[in-house]
């Protein structure tokens, strides 16, 4: 999926080898635009917002999958001469986009606080009464996080599913960076280029724990309970601090002696993005070039 400025495109290659395309137009409230231009919260929200229409997004690209994977061959060949991408996106009603937007507003917010609180409630059963530092205790809690996150990330690599997806994941970083390079968008240019990128949503992952320790550490709890309600209670404050400290960095990141600061986001990538095929580099190439044809419609007066 690729983020332009008037619209978000989606591009799936069918069995029968014709790419498709998922498009929605960025619109948003003028009361949501407003809380945007307020540093801190404007993290919350944009985070939130973002897992809404990655999972419509998703959830297209998985249904266009299932689809080939039940559809009868036959029928597969004939597909290609009907309008597809029309017809893809006439199945999709508002009630199910919005459904799909709400189950992904969850699934993040439910991961999220799973993510926080199970490393808290295991730091505090295992060295509660080891020693009283505050800080060090948070430090602890943030390496059994990182720990968490990596297995996690390992473990679900492994299935062809998600390593698919990875792939798809680098390819569009590679498409970003060899546009940004002014490179041609071709199949050999972009495979050039690197997978890993700066300003990479995998990157908030690594700040969100960093922040979490320093934040947390401001705050004393006597017991598992009251420690669990503050990381609840603190949640959106993290999140928020996290997004402005990633803005910051990205801000950086042409400055050779700070460019370290956005090196912990590039290592996760490593798990994160997959090196792709170039047929999977082609239908990220055919999704950013179909962005930006939507994007200069629009712009045009």
């Amino acid at each position: 999926m690729f983020a332009g400025r008037h619209a978000n495109v989606t591009a799936v290659r069918r069995k029968n080898n014709e790419i498709i395309f998922y498009e929605v137009p960025r619109t948003s409230k003028p009361w949501i635009q407003r809380l945007k231009k307020i540093p801190l919260l404007r993290g919350v929200v944009a985070i939130l917002e973002s897992s809404a229409k990655g999972s419509q997004h998703l959830n297209f690209s998985m249904e266009s999958y299932a689809e080939d994977e039940l559809s009868d061959p036959k029928e597969a060949e004939t597909s290609a001469a009907k309008p597809a991408k029309k017809e893809e996106k006439s199945g999709w009603s508002l009630s199910m986009i919005v459904g799909v937007a709400v189950a992904g507003i969850l699934s993040f917010a439910f991961g999220k606080i799973v993510f926080t609180l199970v490393p808290a409630i295991i730091e505090q059963l295992l060295f509660q009464n080891s020693f009283n530092n505050r800080v060090l205790h948070n430090l602890i809690e943030g390496v059994i996080k990182i720990l968490f996150l990596l297995s996690y990330l390992y473990i679900i690599s492994l299935t062809p599913l998600i390593k698919r997806l990875f792939q798809y994941h680098g390819a569009e970083h590679k498409v970003i960076s060899a546009y940004e390079a002014g490179a041609e968008l071709t199949v050999s240019n972009v495979q050039k280029f690197t997978r890993l990128h700066y300003r990479c949503g995998s990157s908030f992952i690594v700040f969100s724990v960093l922040v979490g320790v320093i934040v947390y550490s401001f705050f004393h709890w006597d017991s598992l309970w009251e420690r669990i309600y503050l990381r609840l209670l603190l949640l959106p404050v993290v999140l928020g601090a996290s997004y402005e400290a990633l803005r910051f960095t990205n801000a950086l990141r042409d400055l050779p002696v700070l460019r370290f600061l956005g090196y912990p986001g590039l290592w996760l990538q490593k798990l994160t993005t997959k090196e792709p095929t170039d047929d999977q580099v082609a239908v990220s190439i055919a999704s950013f070039n179909r962005m930006l044809e939507l994007d200069g419609q629009v712009s045009k007066p």
